[in-house]
């Protein structure tokens, strides 16, 4: 397994996949107009899941109707920017714990392990733009390192 560094934690609302530099004008600026419709929200992390066999993630609960149409409202907005985004998926808030690199290990141990776990609350305050930059292929026990593009406070 591959666990993600705590400064890589985070939870995505819409993924946009690679962008353009031309369309970051534009992208910040919906966003920014997103962020200031959208009050603060309680969340904290809470239990687990798993995608297959290749990534192990917490989930969240708290406001999750909020922050449901708060990525509603990111997706809306890369889009009204130019950006062509995957087919709409039901959103499903988690945040990525650990990455198999064969994608062949047995998440379910882990899975259990994190049922009855309820972290701290806290208050959803800020949408970020964060940029993903892959590790260097070849390089071994590299991780992607993120990048905060722009950040806007909610309801403001």
């Amino acid at each position: 397994m591959r666990w993600t560094a705590r400064a890589g934690w985070h939870f995505t609302l819409a993924f946009l996949g690679e962008v353009d530099d031309t369309l970051l004008p534009g992208i910040k600026e919906h966003l920014g107009r997103a962020a200031a419709r959208h009050e603060p929200f309680p969340l904290r992390v809470d239990s687990g899941g798993h995608f297959g066999q290749r990534a192990l993630w917490a989930g969240a609960s708290g406001g999750l109707d909020p922050m449901r149409r708060l990525a509603e409202r990111t997706d809306t907005a890369a889009r009204r920017a130019g950006v062509t985004m995957e087919e709409h998926r039901a959103y499903r808030a988690h945040l990525t714990l650990a990455r198999s690199r064969t994608g062949e290990t047995d998440l379910r141990p882990y899975v259990e392990a994190l049922a009855g776990f309820e972290g701290a609350g806290w208050t959803a305050g800020e949408l970020a733009l964060v940029r993903g930059n892959l590790p260097v292929a070849g390089v071994r026990g590299g991780a992607p390192r993120y990048e905060t593009v722009a950040a806007w406070a909610l309801g403001h």
